[in-house]
């Protein structure tokens, strides 16, 4: 099992940043990858941006340049930051982590970009 807390969602305007975070616990030495998805209301859920343990990352053509994933091992945690944010980047936005068994989700964090 698999348990992970995010955090860092909230109100944003256009062009402003907000970074997210993902923490995971339990039998970590499991997971292989971890990332973030996102679905905004009415919309099926994305793939937003993925990283590997050995830290090669993956991005949707719609976030690249803007969105940065990374992790820290030590702290089992990843991260997700967001420069230059749009209204369409508003979703709730969702931890993932895949494992040789199955994959386990967050709780999911509200993102709001609006003025």
């Amino acid at each position: 099992q698999v348990q992970l807390v995010e955090s860092g969602g909230g109100l944003v305007q256009p062009g402003g940043s907000l970074r997210l975070s993902c923490a995971a616990s339990g039998s970590i030495i499991t997971i292989y990858t971890m990332g973030w998805y996102r679905q905004a209301p009415g919309k099926q859920r994305e793939l937003v941006a993925t990283i590997s343990r050995s830290s090669n990352t993956n991005y949707a053509n719609s976030v690249k340049g803007r969105f940065t994933i990374s992790r820290d091992n030590a702290k089992n945690t990843v991260y997700l930051q967001m420069n230059s944010l749009k209204p369409e980047d508003t979703a709730v936005y969702y931890c993932i982590a895949q494992t040789f068994g199955p994959d386990y989700w967050g709780q999911g964090t509200q993102v709001t970009v609006s003025s």
